[in-house]
């Protein structure tokens, strides 16, 4: 079974520059990806000042809703709550979803961060997706890494497929390791690890070899941060991809991370 995966941290449905509603493009704009899992972040659930303001282009349901395309499964998972609105993760799926829990990873009251985690069935194969967004404080994004290693480990069984994906704000790449390490995932953008196995992505996580650099995302304008990843267990990785451009430029301050996968025979 193959499928497409995206992560996108739409950046709340308004322009990176001038705080331009962007909502109706965004949307015409997933759907171009033409992905089967979609994992979100920087969802707006709720704004209600948006809404008066840009009355006619902003969606009156929440955006995780207004995003899906027709016939699309969906799940929301509220981080921050504020007096006009809240925000979070959410998962769009082809794949019906058959379980949904977020779960509070907050390090402190000025970060509200959040892991999502959504089981959907895609060809009586139930496959877990967490959709995550660490702070922006390394000390933060160490214990939120701990927490979506007990996370995964104490809700997918051994040997279950996993994808694990969203904004990591990690830009120096100090948590592969230890996501290899307790989790035994891999990021996509070893994009020929299927070929040469784990024992080459164990070295190259140990620098004996080419270093692995994860797809650099931001800003969308001109990319130079790795931020945005996606990683897996149980899936050969065919290819990966950011999509870059005036379009995806204008959309938000992050450019989306893309990767074609194949579910791995059960062993």
């Amino acid at each position: 079974m193959k499928l497409k995966i995206a992560t996108y941290n739409i950046h709340k449905g308004v322009s990176s520059i001038g705080s331009r509603p962007r909502v109706q493009e965004l949307k015409a704009a997933i759907g171009s990806m033409d992905a089967d899992i979609i994992f979100l972040q920087e969802v707006q659930g709720r704004h209600d000042l948006h809404a008066l303001r840009y009355a006619g282009s902003w969606p009156m349901e929440g955006q995780h809703d207004f995003l899906a395309g027709e016939g699309q499964h969906v799940a929301y998972g509220l981080n921050a709550a504020y007096d006009h609105g809240h925000h979070g993760n959410a998962l769009m799926s082809n794949f019906p979803i058959i379980h949904s829990r977020n779960q509070d990873v907050s390090d402190h009251a000025y970060e509200a961060r959040g892991i999502l985690h959504c089981v959907t069935r895609a060809e009586n194969t139930d496959i877990h997706c967490f959709v995550v967004h660490l702070g922006l404080f390394a000390g933060s994004r160490k214990r939120q890494t701990e927490a979506l290693v007990e996370a995964v480990a104490n809700s997918a069984p051994a040997g279950a497929p996993v994808i694990i994906a969203g904004d990591f704000n990690d830009w120096e790449n100090r948590l592969s390791q230890t996501l290899f390490d307790q989790l035994q995932v891999c990021e996509v953008s070893d994009a020929g690890l299927s070929s040469r196995g784990f024992g080459t992505y164990l070295r190259r996580l140990a620098g004996r070899g080419p270093k692995i650099q994860p797809a650099r995302t931001f800003p969308a304008a001109m990319p130079m941060l790795q931020l945005d990843r996606i990683y897996v267990r149980g899936f050969e990785i065919e290819s990966a991809k950011v999509l870059h451009g005036v379009r995806w430029a204008r959309l938000s301050d992050h450019a989306p991370l893309i990767a074609t996968l194949r579910l791995r025979s059960a062993t």
